[in-house]
């Protein structure tokens, strides 16, 4: 029996010539915290909204606990939405936002008092029950909308960029937040953001959207290790890509070299693009460099070194390191290791990138 809470079969969303999603695919597992990202315009809330009922998509299906959902009003699908603004009530006070929903649905009064200071109780409001909206933080509110949300018990919880209004330290206190919450009531959550910091710090998987459609879903740790094309890596951390060579498996030619990398399946001589990470790359002597460099410029940022330099060919390289570089315009050299190279091959799709690595393992 499978565990999907929440699945897209083959979705389109068109607004006449304008497709906004284009043949989504994703599965949400019971229980885990999923997140949406991309830049703006890519389709990540309109995959929400879809999802909400909020809107009607072109074609395709939309199942939720095993159930298709398309021809159903949002107010009943058994998920619910923390908005960006909140859309909290502010005539009402802390503790009838919350019971809001549960009047509409006409539950009975003691049910109301219970569930709601339950609620609050979870997101460590239980003592603020009484307080007008007025009075509150940015996090506090942002704590009732998400009481507000899941004292109905959804199974899923769709969070639409609910932390971007807040300040920087306030932002990152509530990400712990978040994942604390969605890891005591264990269902699932659906998180949309453009940060990438963000979104992989709270993931357990990521679905990466950009021109319309899922470009790579994994865990934060195999996108950020192993992005499938320039988009993801470009976007996903800070990356160096440069051009490069397949010259057979697990051989790689750029920068005029050779070297060994952990990558295979793709055709020799196939003109392919290198990343390696900045924080992967090692300032040592010129003569023990695997690539020689000349020190640009360098800026602390407090817990390391981003230092910029320039090999002869005049690529840039950026690299991260607790230490200080040498002083700028100093020749040394990059070292790194073969599974720091990640290659990618030009253009290619998630359904691309695992059917040559299906077929490469087959052999």
């Amino acid at each position: 029996m499978s565990d999907a809470i929440v699945e897209l079969r083959h979705v389109y969303k068109n607004y006449g010539d304008v497709t906004v999603l284009k043949d989504i695919n994703i599965t949400l597992e019971e229980g885990k915290f999923y997140t949406l990202l991309g830049p703006s315009g890519s389709g990540k809330t309109t995959i929400l909204r879809a999802i909400a009922g909020f809107l009607n998509v072109s074609a395709g299906d939309i199942m939720i606990a095993g159930k298709r959902v398309n021809d159903l009003p949002a107010n009943q699908r058994d998920v619910n939405t923390v908005f960006q603004d909140y859309a909290l009530f502010p005539h009402m006070n802390v503790f009838e936002n919350v019971a809001y929903g549960l009047r509409i649905r006409k539950v009975d009064k003691n049910s109301i008092e219970n569930r709601v200071l339950d609620a609050l109780k979870m997101v460590r409001l239980d003592n603020l029950a009484y307080r007008e909206i007025s009075e509150l933080s940015g996090g506090q509110q942002q704590r009732v909308a998400i009481a507000r949300a899941i004292v109905l018990e959804p199974k899923v919880l769709l969070l639409d960029e609910p932390l971007s209004a807040l300040d920087a330290k306030l932002r990152k206190d509530m990400q712990y937040e978040l994942r604390d919450l969605q890891q005591r009531l264990g269902i699932t959550f659906l998180f949309v953001t453009h940060d990438q910091e963000e979104a992989l710090a709270l993931s357990d998987e990521i679905f990466i959207m950009n021109d319309s459609v899922v470009q790579q879903s994994g865990t934060p740790v195999d996108i950020y290790d192993e992005p499938i094309n320039h988009f993801v890596a470009d976007f996903i951390g800070e990356s160096n890509i440069v051009d490069g060579r397949m010259v057979e498996d697990y051989r790689v030619k750029f920068n005029g070299k050779v070297f060994e990398c952990s990558d295979a399946g793709m055709k020799p001589d196939e003109h392919v693009e290198v990343v390696l990470r900045p924080e992967d790359l090692d300032i040592v002597p010129q003569e023990k460099g695997k690539v020689t460099v000349s020190i640009d410029t360098q800026l602390f940022r407090g817990d390391f070194y981003e230092i910029v330099a320039y090999d002869d060919g005049q690529n840039e390289w950026l690299i991260h390191s607790t230490n200080p570089a040498p002083e700028d315009g100093t020749m040394v050299g990059l070292y790194f290791d073969p599974e720091d190279i990640h290659v990618m091959r030009f253009g290619e799709s998630e359904e691309d990138f695992d059917a040559r690595l299906e077929s490469y393992e087959g052999e």
